[in-house]
C-alpha cells in the first residue's frame, strides 16, 4: 500500500461526534504498553502523526485519521496496564463497546498483542467481543525484532491455537518495518471485504 496522504482527521468520544460520510475505516486495539501508536506511524510512514508516550494510557479518545482521501484509521484508547482511575478505564470500554458495536463504517479490527509473550487474559476478552459480534479481525504481533525467528514460529502457533481458528496473525516491528507490507496485505484484505456492517 502506497501511503500518499495521511491526516488527523478528529477525535470522538460518543456517537454524536463520529466522522460523517461513509469511508471504511480499520480499528486499532491492544493494550496501553503494546505499541499501537507506533505500528499505525510506521504503517503510514509518519514519525508522529500519531502521538507516542512512555507513559501507558495517553490515548483517552478515538482517534481518527484520514488515508489516501480514502479511508480511515482509528486509534481506539488502550486497555490493561494504563494507571488511571478504574472509572476513567470503564469509561474508555464504553466507549470502544459502542464504537464497535454500532459504527457500520467499521471493516475490521487489528488486534495488537506482544510478540514475547501469550495473549493476556485483556487481549482474550477484546478477541471473544469481535468473535462474539462477528467483526473481522486480524491479530497483530508487535516488537518483533525483539524476538528470534523461532520465538516467532512458536508464537504465531501458540496464537492460533489460542484463537482456535483461522484468523492471519502478522508478526510486526515498527523498529525495523518488518511485517510491513503483510500487516498492509492483511489490512486491505478487511477493506476489500464484505459490504459496510448494518448498525
Amino acid at each position: 500500500m502506497k501511503v500518499i496522504t495521511a491526516n488527523f482527521l478528529q477525535t470522538a468520544e460518543k456517537k454524536r461526534d463520529y466522522p460523517e460520510g461513509e469511508r471504511r475505516e480499520i480499528a486499532f486495539a491492544g493494550r496501553s504498553n503494546v505499541g499501537k501508536s507506533s505500528m499505525i506511524n510506521a504503517l503510514l510512514g509518519r514519525r508522529n502523526l500519531v502521538r507516542t508516550s512512555k507513559t501507558p494510557g495517553r490515548t483517552r479518545t478515538l482517534n481518527f485519521f484520514l488515508i489516501n482521501e480514502s479511508f480511515v484509521f482509528v486509534d481506539l484508547p488502550g486497555y490493561g496496564f494504563a494507571a488511571v482511575p478504574l472509572a476513567e478505564k470503564a469509561k474508555w470500554g464504553l466507549m470502544i463497546e459502542t464504537y464497535l458495536q454500532a459504527r457500520s463504517e467499521l471493516a475490521g479490527v487489528v488486534a495488537i498483542v506482544d510478540a514475547r509473550r501469550p495473549p493476556t487474559e485483556s487481549d482474550m476478552v477484546l478477541i471473544g467481543y469481535l468473535k462474539h459480534y462477528k467483526i473481522p479481525f486480524i491479530v497483530a504481533a508487535t516488537k518483533l525484532d525483539k524476538i528470534t525467528r523461532s520465538q516467532m514460529t512458536t508464537m504465531r502457533r501458540s496464537i492460533k491455537e489460542t484463537l482456535a481458528g483461522s484468523v492471519p496473525v502478522v508478526g510486526f516491528s515498527a523498529h525495523t518495518g518488518e511485517g510491513k507490507n503483510e500487516l498492509w496485505k492483511e489490512i486491505k484484505n478487511l477493506l476489500d471485504g464484505s459490504s459496510i456492517r448494518s448498525s
